[in-house]
């Protein structure tokens, strides 16, 4: 449902996308009100891993205030200034730390002082991104906009496995005064297929387990595959037993493609069977790297973010079929910034068969930047 503008502040209704509602009022400096949050749910009003984001953007701003009705159902957000500096955080366990690193991640170039986070809780979710995809996949596209990487850097200090997580990550982004366009029409053949099986408070066994059932499926296409293995023990091995593969395929174009599985919850009656997890991890990935396109799934939104926030001229990008996700968040970008992106449909054919639709749908995104400038970054 399109946004209600009333006296500059954009009024929306339920609780879907709220963290891209929050992140793109942050960085266009405009208030937004949410009404009718879950109102009809039997627990209504917004929930614990939501506050929980709140107060990560209370930390990295200055000056954002916030009005939550007595039911939580209601709430209106006006953004502060971007500082960054240090930040320590503990994430809400509901979530897995992906699902505040994408935030810092988006927010980052643009803060007053280069960040340097630590957060706390669950590293790999199945609702999120794990802190692996964010290292492997999302970092170099970031890489792309700012070109110098001095002082970009993630580091999983320990892992944690829902539901209590335990884990702790490091994340540093240094600040830049504005983002460069960018061309990015090819991605290249794969290359190499890289991963890593961590286990925790579980047999090690296990990872072997999952390595040679992923491997069983990945070398059937190429010869270049390797996978560690990480059997974190003690306490670097967080609160819950689990285990769990990240596999990455890397293209001769600097192109990464992600996919992960991993264990169900511990305390839930059913179990994972380590071969499995392997093979739905392997799949997944063959799935990723079909769909195609310059950027993992999962990250189109990051990118079209940063396409729209860059100096004013002409950025496209071609990408596999756009998720769900990425749609809304066009839709978005549209309400907040006035940026409109030119979509346009790329249908080729396989060279071995006559039908069309057997290559996955690619989509070209083409926009002109809208100029964005780190305000507190004075130009050198």
């Amino acid at each position: 449902m399109p946004a209600v503008v009333q006296n500059d502040v954009l009024i929306y209704k339920g609780s879907n996308f709220f963290r891209q509602r929050l992140l793109l009022s942050t960085l266009s400096g405009r208030s937004v009100r949410i009404e009718e949050i879950r109102s009809s749910h039997d627990d209504p009003g917004l929930r614990e891993y939501e506050v929980n984001l709140i107060r990560l953007l209370d930390k990295i701003t200055n000056g954002t205030r916030v009005e939550l009705s007595e039911t939580g159902t209601s709430l209106y957000f006006q953004p502060g200034i971007l500082i960054g500096g240090q930040v320590t955080h503990t994430c809400c366990p509901q979530r897995g730390i992906g699902y505040y690193l994408e935030v810092l991640l988006a927010l980052g170039p643009f803060c007053k002082e280069p960040l340097n986070a630590v957060l706390q809780g669950v590293t790999h979710h199945d609702l999120d991104v794990s802190v692996d995809k964010v290292k492997t996949a999302a970092l170099p596209v970031l890489l792309k906009f700012i070109l110098v990487d001095d002082g970009l850097e993630l580091k999983v200090v320990r892992r944690g496995a829902p539901p209590l997580g335990g884990g702790e990550i490091v994340f540093k982004c240094p600040v830049r005064r504005h983002l460069r366009p960018l061309q990015w029409t090819k991605w290249g053949l794969v290359k190499r297929i890289r991963g890593v099986v961590y286990a925790l408070r579980v047999s090690p066994t296990m990872a072997n387990r999952v390595v040679e059932a992923a491997k069983g499926v990945m070398l059937n296409f190429l010869p270049d595959v390797y996978i560690n293995t990480d059997q974190c023990r003690g306490s670097n091995a967080g609160k819950s037993p689990g285990f769990g593969i990240s596999l990455v395929a890397e293209t001769n174009d600097k192109t990464f493609y992600c996919a992960e599985a991993k264990s169900v919850e511990a305390g839930t009656r059913s179990s994972t069977l380590p071969e499995d997890l392997g093979k739905e991890c392997a799949m997944r990935l063959l799935d990723e790297i079909h769909r195609g396109g310059a950027v993992d799934s999962s990250l189109q939104w990051l990118l079209a973010l940063w396409m729209a926030l860059g100096q004013k001229d002409v950025s496209e990008a071609v990408v596999g079929p756009l998720s769900e996700y990425t749609i809304k968040f066009l839709q978005h970008l549209k309400e907040f910034f006035g940026v409109m992106f030119k979509l346009e449909v790329l249908r080729e054919q396989d060279e071995d068969s006559d039908e069309e639709q057997v290559v996955a749908q690619k989509v070209k995104m083409t926009c002109v930047g809208i100029g964005y400038v780190n305000i507190s970054k004075r130009t050198l």
